[in-house]
């Protein structure tokens, strides 16, 4: 499977703010792997379509909302590996399709929509032999990639040796949970949450390096350090203003590197600010290695424009 996606470039950011601040500055372009099936996405998928493979299960059905970067890569890469696909959308139906679901209708995704009370019990036996029942032999995944095959995939993004601190925007905290499992001794990886209030998500990241070490897979290494700021939502998920576009525009052009709205540039933002704040100062003077993970999601920058 992985021999269709190209190895993610690691390219350094000549930044006069990041200079004064004695950093080094590094992006992970994950989102430059494929074009469809990129970013943070494949890495959560891997694992999963190859138990999916193993299991003769023919069907993937997953789970996301109107824009969802998973309900995206999901349908292509199932297109890609010969699997049916379905995907289970919150909310209504909304005619015409937004770029994000026509493309995965493009790709062979089936799509069924749940209201939004229904879709909140999307975890529980009910709701999945539910839609067992309609769709016959499913092989289900979370919403986002979000379980052990996933935080597998992701303890394979990048072998962090050359770095000091890693940084990552952060919503199920899959991704997060996976590097943390690849950091070297001394080493740390930062967590940028997206959703408001985003200091919850502790006691996800808890239970699933927690529940990876119990279930026996893979683990490079013990967890490592890793800590959450959580002063850059711009308020909330997929909230955005007329200052994060700004600054996404204005690093694109000086750096050539796309953001995406969601994620990445809420990230990118807060490290620029945390730079200026002296956050990453070491005492011993040394210059400090930081990588920032580019995780993809440039899809949904296409539909989010639309409705600026």
């Amino acid at each position: 499977m992985s021999s269709m996606f190209l190895p993610p470039p690691i390219q350094q950011i000549n930044s006069a703010i990041a200079d004064h601040a004695n950093v080094d500055l590094y992006v992970l372009r994950l989102d430059l792997i494929h074009p469809w099936v990129n970013g943070n996405k494949w890495f959560k998928l891997k694992y999963n379509l190859l138990e999916a493979k193993q299991k003769n299960c023919p069907t993937l059905l997953t789970f996301g909302g109107a824009y969802s970067n998973h309900i995206y890569a999901t349908a292509a890469a199932g297109n890609l590996f010969g699997f049916r696909t379905v995907g289970v959308i919150r909310g209504e139906e909304r005619l015409p399709l937004n770029p994000t679901l026509s493309f995965a209708v493009q790709q062979g995704m089936q799509l069924v929509y749940l209201n939004r009370e229904t879709y909140r019990q999307r975890h529980t036996i009910a709701v999945c032999e539910d839609l067992r029942q309609c769709f016959g032999e499913v092989f289900i995944i979370p919403e986002g990639g979000c379980n052990l095959n996933g935080v597998r995939g992701c303890t394979e993004i990048i072998d962090t040796a050359a770095f000091d601190t890693i940084c990552v925007a952060c919503g199920t905290a899959t991704t997060l949970a996976g590097i943390t499992l690849s950091l070297h001794q001394g080493q740390r990886v930062i967590a940028f949450p997206v959703l408001k209030n985003g200091s919850f998500l502790a006691q996800e990241i808890d239970s699933l390096l927690r529940n990876y070490l119990a279930s026996g897979l893979p683990a490079p290494t013990e967890p490592g350090a890793w800590e959450m700021v959580c002063d850059y939502h711009f308020g909330g998920y997929a909230k955005v203003n007329d200052e994060l576009l700004r600054f996404s525009q204005q690093f694109r052009q000086a750096h050539g590197i796309p953001l995406d709205y969601v994620y990445t540039a809420k990230m990118f933002y807060g490290v620029m600010d945390l730079l200026q704040q002296g956050f990453f100062a070491q005492s011993d003077r040394q210059r400090h290695r930081l990588l920032l993970v580019h995780t993809g999601g440039l899809q949904g920058n296409v539909g989010m424009e639309a409705r600026l």
